[in-house]
């Protein structure tokens, strides 16, 4: 049966409230204290790939638009033992992602991070969340899937793991996206190379150059759903990390500051509600997964 756009979108937005729901239940039932989310500040992640700063001038200082919440959530911690937060952010990627159908110039993320936590209890965390999600959408919203011809079923913990090494070598540079074509199930991607990711993600003291941290990798194609792992959290290695990636220090003079005062140990994770919501609904575009979106390389949205 014919099933008109507009009918379809309705369901998608029903769907992505589910999702928002019911990974608040989640976290909340994990000990989880929502906290709301910084748009505007001196500080944000300054990211492994190119993207355009959203820069303005704030009293006569230069702020920017958040990128992601990571900074501000490492210093949450010396408040309250979990964080999360629905974190709106702005990346404004190279016109060439636009056909990969997975990148928004705005987007959110459901960001949390727990004090004292490892890669593996993390890495538990978002099999759970996951899990649950998915499970509540599928018991709470048959109606709006059925109207979107998808068909889920729950996946199965533990979620199977490769190693970024081994991805490459199977794979190639392009190792994202034929790997989640390959997959049947969310699959984690581990032990990342200290040269492609972030200052901030920790370097295993067993393994020189070798991170631990992880990304979850969807099935059918749909690419990366959520990265983190755990955190530099000492002054020396916080500026070590910034030397070699040749990163200015002044740049992050403030997170510096609250560094030498003592920020805890804590791993965390990111993952994005319009991809979760694409994958979910089995959508073409990330772009179906939001009102008023604005994708890479394209003017015009309100």
């Amino acid at each position: 049966m014919f099933v008109p756009r507009e009918e379809c979108f309705v369901a998608v937005l029903k769907v992505k409230d589910e999702i928002m729901q019911s990974g608040r239940e989640y976290l909340r039932q994990q000990g989880f204290t929502e906290i709301l989310p910084v748009i505007l500040s001196p500080i944000t992640d300054p990211l492994h790939h190119d993207t355009f700063d959203g820069t303005v001038s704030f009293y006569g200082h230069p702020y920017q638009l958040t990128k992601s919440m990571i900074l501000h959530k490492q210093i949450a911690l010396r408040t309250l033992p979990r964080i999360y937060c629905f974190s709106p952010n702005v990346r404004m990627e190279s016109a060439e992602r636009a056909g990969l159908g997975r990148y928004l110039a705005e987007f959110v993320q459901l960001d949390l991070e727990a004090r004292d936590a490892s890669r593996e209890e993390i890495m538990q965390i978002g099999e759970g969340l996951v899990v649950h999600v998915i499970a509540t959408v599928i018991n709470r919203c048959p109606a709006e899937l059925s109207r979107l011809g998808r068909e889920l079923s729950v996946p199965k913990t533990p979620f199977p793991r490769i190693t970024f090494c081994e991805a490459k070598e199977r794979f190639g540079q392009t190792l994202d996206d034929s790997l989640s074509a390959s997959l049947s199930a969310p699959t984690w991607l581990i032990d990342f190379p200290r040269s492609v990711r972030e200052f901030y993600d920790r370097e295993d003291p067993q393994r020189p150059d070798i991170l631990l941290d992880m990304d979850l990798i969807y099935p059918e194609g749909y690419g990366e759903a959520l990265s983190g792992g755990e955190r530099e959290h000492t002054l020396l290695r916080i500026l070590r990390r910034l030397e070699q990636d040749a990163l200015d220090k002044d740049k992050f003079f403030q997170y510096l500051a609250v560094a030498a005062a003592g920020i805890p140990p804590s791993a965390g994770f990111g993952i994005g509600i319009e991809r979760l919501t694409r994958f979910v609904c089995g959508l073409d575009q990330i772009e179906q997964a939001r009102l008023f979106p604005k994708t890479p390389g394209k003017i015009g949205a309100v």
